[in-house]
């Protein structure tokens, strides 16, 4: 080694101490390495396919939660180290904590991720007929690209709350001899006025319709005789009439499975890995770390889509109570917790497109199998929206990866002047928590088949352990 490095030139030395390069994931991991990373995907490809609504991911998380010893939590008991609680909101976000060897007042560690993920919901009143054709109305959910969820098949997923309170849960489109639901479009023989719109408005909101049926119901004297007919199965099948819509939760997700990518099978292609990616990863650290220094706190948020708006997002309360909630029995102030706390904010960044190169600035952009991404700050334009992490914490959490080695690089997202977005960073450092985003760098995000690499959400999941396991002192 010592005449190898005699070899080298000055301007190599040097360049090993102070330049950034980042390198690809596949030279630095053993095969060994890699194929522990694609066996981590398998797993998360079952939690993708079981978990394709935030309520889904939910009960999913919960299961395997009880499984591995956790209870629902009781904002009564003094827990102590070691104890594993779990309290779900609502069934459509969820927060977990391992309680840790060391007092609360010296803050917990938290990691936040999103479980919502862009979709078509139903209207209130969605059943109509149109050209003996029966259809839903809908409000798509989210940052769609509309045209992308044209002529496709989709899955009904969601819960109809009949007029007694009794649930029915539906998830039709899944299984092998499933009907399956789409959007129809244009021929291209007749497009040529829609050819002319903008591709934001290559299809509009409104042209969302889900077609679901055109058997008629055989009664001359019915009037809307496919809707009848239609309606007249989901009340054999489930018991539901057409007013149970008004207090339902329904959904159409694409109906295709996660699937290996590539002739290589590097990459992993599927509906909701904004943010499932994040929240598997999450989930997995902190059942993977039973016995933590400090207590670690996971969160599994609803409504990041649209804002963190609502009792579910974490623009609510429901960390901040909970956090008070778990303290208080020791006669600690919640707020005292949450100023000595710290945070990774899990969520994805884009990735490097070279078919469209002109979006991101190449020198401060994610690429797939560069390793977990870590982001000072999101937001747009003159960093609107989003909260920046203090160069302490970028400090620490750079060392710490390094020290475990964890491969990672960094990124923001697009161009300055380009668009931008946020995550619940700022909702979370309101709090007066420390915080900084991580997480994967996706390709096609928010369309109904994203793109990720298996090696960068093996290295985010090794991320979320080593911040988990830390016990070095607070910043």
């Amino acid at each position: 080694m010592d005449m190898e490095q005699n070899k080298k030139t000055p301007a190599e030395l040097l360049g090993e101490k102070v330049l950034f390069k980042p390198e690809n994931n596949t030279i630095l991991m053993t095969d060994e390495e890699i194929d522990e990373a694609f066996r981590y995907c398998e797993g998360y490809k079952t939690f993708l396919d079981k978990g394709k609504t935030e309520r889904e991911a939910v009960s999913y998380a919960v299961s395997l939660l009880e499984e591995r010893g956790f209870s629902p939590f009781d904002p009564a008991v003094k827990y102590q180290p070691g104890s594993k609680v779990y309290l779900a909101n609502r069934g459509k976000a969820l927060l977990f904590a391992v309680i840790g060897k060391k007092p609360l007042d010296q803050g917990v560690r938290i990691l936040a991720s999103h479980v919502d993920s862009p979709r078509i919901d139903l209207k209130p009143r969605p059943v109509y007929e149109e050209a003996q054709l029966a259809m839903f109305k809908t409000h798509y959910y989210g940052g769609v690209r509309k045209y992308q969820w044209v002529a496709t098949p989709l899955a009904l997923h969601g819960v109809v709350i009949k007029k007694d309170g009794t649930k029915v849960e539906i998830v039709l489109g899944e299984d092998v001899g499933d009907p399956v639901f789409c959007i129809t479009d244009l021929l291209p023989h007749l497009s040529q006025e829609q050819n002319k719109r903008t591709l934001a408005d290559g299809i509009k909101g409104e042209e969302l319709n889900i077609l679901i049926g055109s058997r008629s119901f055989r009664d001359d004297k019915a009037s809307e005789k496919v809707k009848l007919n239609i309606l007249g199965m989901l009340y054999e099948k489930y018991g539901i009439v057409e007013a149970d819509f008004l207090s339902a939760d329904l959904s159409l997700v694409p109906a295709h499975k996660a699937l290996d990518v590539g002739f290589d099978r590097s990459m992993l292609g599927a509906y909701g890995q904004d943010d499932r990616v994040c929240a598997y990863g999450s989930l997995q650290a902190a059942l993977a770390v039973e016995n933590p220094a400090y207590t670690t706190v996971t969160v599994l948020a609803d409504r990041e889509e649209i804002g963190s708006d609502g009792n579910t997002g974490l623009a609510s309360h429901f960390l901040e109570d909970f956090i008070a909630d778990l303290a208080s029995p020791w006669g600690i102030a919640g707020r005292t917790v949450l100023n000595r706390s710290q945070c990774l904010s899990a969520d994805v960044n884009v990735a490097f497109d070279p078919t469209f190169p002109e979006v991101t600035e190449k020198r401060n952009t994610a690429y797939l199998n560069y390793g977990v991404c870590l982001t000072k700050y999101t937001g747009s334009r003159g960093k609107s929206g989003t909260s920046e992490a203090t160069a302490e914490f970028m400090g620490k959490i750079r060392g710490l990866f390094d020290r475990e080695g964890v491969l990672w690089q960094t990124g923001l997202l697009g161009k300055v002047d380009q668009g931008g977005g946020g995550t619940v960073a700022k909702f979370i450092a309101n709090l007066g928590v420390d915080v900084v985003d991580i997480g994967v760098a996706v390709l096609s995000m928010h369309a109904p088949f994203e793109v990720v690499s298996k090696t960068d959400v093996y290295n985010m999941y090794k991320g979320f352990v080593s911040f988990y396991k830390d016990d070095s002192e607070r910043l």
